[in-house]
């Protein structure tokens, strides 16, 4: 009795797990993909994390994760390499990516979805400093990002074009964007490079607790740089953007790209930007919800790539009368 008992259990547990198994088999199972974003305190940690839930949620067939990175140099090569399926990366690093420039040692089969937004290049002390000015800047203690992201690329040509020796006039240190606010919290380091949109949430708390100064570039130098990194732009962070700062700061600034491999089949790439751009300002998913600069995320922004557009992106924007 027990075995015949046994038999049915087992005839029973069998059909109801073939049940669930014949769903599965019905339905394939769904595609994994990864996004590679940057540290926590910028905007690509948050914004891309809001763009995985829209995919995970919005798009059958596909689930997708984003992780913190170093972003944009780190991103590009996850993305080129294939070991990550999409990254945000700054235009200008999107740029020497391809092309096989410094910092890269080659050329990386990279496509853009879209742009996303500038982003100005901040240069933010306290006024405990004392720096006023980018000269004043010589001799002192600053931290530029983490070794290999945009952000550290950039501030090393700033600084360079200005003519300091990055040997000797100044002492850099390679911090994430939440160690700098600490450190220059703590009187640590004198000033801090950080790139991202406006308002950004690091120096919102440098500024909760101490006297926030953020220094402006000079027209005739920002003018040189741009004219020898012609991938960069000019971005004014207008006054009030940021607590104690009442006056206009000029800035070098970058571009922001979602690349993928050129490779990534022309179906996805297509549901990927479908699916991004009607959440960016409607429905639960709204990107606008999570970080104010997605209201940058337009069709007529997204077209302005420093690098090839990918084919199922074309075909989306396309449609859109782009």
């Amino acid at each position: 009795m027990k075995k015949v008992l046994l038999g049915v259990l087992i005839i029973t547990l069998s059909a109801a797990f073939a049940f669930a198994g014949g769903g599965t088999a019905e339905k394939p199972e769904r595609q994994f993909l990864t996004m590679g974003t940057g540290s926590p305190g910028g905007v690509y940690y948050p914004l891309g994390g809001g763009m995985s839930v829209i995919i995970e949620k919005t798009v059958e067939g596909l689930r997708c994760a984003a992780e913190s990175t170093g972003a944009s140099v780190e991103n590009s090569r996850l993305v080129g390499t294939g070991d990550t399926d999409m990254g945000m990366v700054m235009g200008s690093v999107a740029y020497k990516a391809t092309e096989g420039l410094e910092p890269f040692e080659k050329k990386y089969p990279l496509m853009a979805l879209f742009q996303m937004y500038p982003a100005p290049e901040h240069i933010v002390t306290t006024k405990q400093s004392g720096i006023k000015s980018f000269a004043d800047l010589k001799g002192k203690k600053i931290s530029i990002d983490v070794p290999g992201s945009g952000c550290s690329t950039m501030a090393k040509a700033m600084l360079s074009e200005y003519g300091f020796d990055l040997e000797k006039d100044v002492k850099l240190a390679d911090l994430t964007q939440s160690e700098s606010v600490q450190a220059l919290k703590d009187g640590i380091v004198d000033a801090c490079f950080f790139n991202f949109a406006y308002p950004a949430s690091a120096v919102m708390d440098i500024a909760a607790t101490r006297d926030l100064v953020m220094i402006p570039v000079e027209k005739d130098f920002l003018d040189r740089i741009l004219k020898k990194n012609p991938y960069y732009v000019a971005v004014t962070i207008p006054k009030g953007a940021y607590p104690k700062v009442d006056y206009d700061v000029l800035c070098a600034g970058d571009s922001n790209v979602m690349v993928c491999n050129e490779d990534m089949p022309e179906d996805i790439a297509y549901s990927i930007v479908k699916a991004i751009y009607e959440n960016v300002d409607q429905g639960k998913y709204a990107l606008t919800n999570i970080h104010p600069i997605a209201k940058q995320l337009t069709p007529q922004n997204a077209v302005n790539a420093p690098i090839a557009m990918h084919p199922g992106a074309m075909k989306y924007f396309k449609e859109r009368g782009m």
